[in-house]
């Protein structure tokens, strides 16, 4: 099961991954596994040399009773210090932002794939879009022949 963050593509141009793990309550791992999950409009921090995730919304799971979870708290990811000095100097850049591409489950435990990504001007977008037409069309043509 992944759940995929599809406007990162259109929005921003990736220039790097990184894998990390999030440190979520029971309740939380079972809403996901449920798929009551969405981080369209998530974003990374770094506060304290550790990194977030703001914004990730997690839906309450239906059988939680007092302590089911806050539905949009920060969650913080797990990374070696190494990583988190490299996402730094990244972030010290001009434009640069941690966005998560998409959430997945990788021998039992949740990871998030995290983006090092900077914003596409709207020339870029229509460049984007123009790209993937022509490929559609070459695409579609190669299945005729």
């Amino acid at each position: 099961m992944e759940i995929l963050n599809r406007k990162v593509n259109h929005d921003y141009f990736i220039d790097e991954v990184f894998e990390a793990g999030i440190a979520l309550t029971g309740t939380e791992i079972k809403s996901i596994r449920n798929g009551d999950c969405n981080i369209k409009d998530c974003y990374g921090i770094i506060r304290n040399h550790e990194v977030y995730l703001l914004n990730m919304y997690v839906g309450l799971y239906k059988e939680g009773n007092i302590f089911n979870h806050e539905e949009s708290r920060d969650r913080k990811l797990l990374l070696h210090k190494k990583e988190i000095r490299k996402l730094e100097k990244y972030i010290e850049l001009k434009g640069y932002t941690l966005i998560p591409t998409k959430l997945y489950f990788k021998e039992n435990k949740l990871k998030v794939a995290l983006g090092v990504c900077h914003g596409k001007k709207e020339y870029d977008k229509r460049e984007t879009i123009k790209q993937r037409d022509i490929q559609r069309e070459v695409a579609k043509n190669l299945k005729r022949y």
